[in-house]
């Protein structure tokens, strides 16, 4: 009866390490690919994985205060033309507001 109940344990923290590997893997992944493995995620396994912690080492960068953000280009809202970040650098202000108001 010990030997089942080790093997159970066993198994159950081999499962464990695996979803967790597995997890740490797909944050480290582009976001429509972290996307498409956290749409099979359970709700639950969110009360058992360290997810923030995770999270917050796969995405923690390199930034410091006072570093210059990291260039890049986008399209405009109408799709009519591309914006680079650093065409403002020295000339005016920037906000980047991320997320959704819908």
């Amino acid at each position: 009866m010990r030997l089942l109940i080790a093997k159970i344990v066993v198994a159950l923290a081999i499962l464990y390490a695996v979803a967790v590997a597995g997890l740490a893997w797909a944050m480290h992944q582009p976001p429509d690919t972290f996307g498409r493995v956290m749409s099979h995620v359970p709700g639950p396994a969110m009360l058992v994985l360290p997810f923030e912690t995770l999270w917050m080492r796969a995405r923690s960068g390199t930034l410091r205060n006072g570093d210059h953000a990291p260039d890049f280009a986008l399209r405009s809202y109408d799709k009519a033309a591309t914006v680079q970040l650093s065409s403002f650098r020295g000339s005016k202000p920037v906000a980047l507001v991320f997320g959704s108001y819908t």
